[in-house]
């Protein structure tokens, strides 16, 4: 048995709710990598030239030159918080889907428990799995990203608060 068979009977096993968060993780994943991507190849190269910008500025003190440096600031800002609270979000919502499937795994286990009633184990396995795998998916999927996305939003606030020290007002 090769390993995309085996990946397919395990999806197979745990119900249509196993696809949606094999989606769900393919997403998350592609944003974690996108954000480490942007904060280690593009990151410096914009606040270096934004920072350059701020310094050849000769005034750094009227309203005129903070709401300047505001909006450097501020442009930096938001190429760093892209996808932040998407991140968080697929996180908390992983195992909510889990518990989807636990919730619709759980009625295939009682639809066969009606038709068969409950002397027939062997019937109830598949509603069980449907039951059981989608749940511990969402949770080690869930518990796997939340290290990364604890990390991208420390290095977020780490480079936010060096960019403004680094971008000095005289008043």
């Amino acid at each position: 048995m090769d390993i995309n068979s085996y990946l397919l009977d395990f999806l197979n096993t745990g119900g249509n709710v196993l696809w949606a968060i094999l989606l769900v993780t393919i997403w998350l994943w592609f944003l974690i990598f996108e954000r480490y991507w942007f904060f280690f190849r593009e990151y410096k190269t914009q606040q270096q030239s934004n920072v350059k910008q701020w310094q050849q500025c000769a005034d750094k003190s009227s309203w005129i030159a903070t709401q300047y440096r505001r909006q450097l600031l501020s442009e930096l800002d938001c190429m760093m918080a892209r996808n932040l609270k998407l991140i968080t979000g697929l996180i908390a919502l992983l195992p909510m889907l889990g518990l989807l499937g636990t919730v619709t795994g759980m009625i295939q286990v009682f639809e066969v428990m009606a038709y068969l009633g409950s002397g027939n184990p062997r019937a109830m396995a598949n509603g069980v799995s449907a039951a059981t795998i989608p749940t511990m998916a969402g949770m080690v999927i869930s518990l796997l990203a939340i290290p990364f996305a604890t990390e991208l939003d420390r290095r977020y606030r780490r480079e936010k608060r060096e960019t403004a020290s680094a971008m000095p007002t005289y008043s």
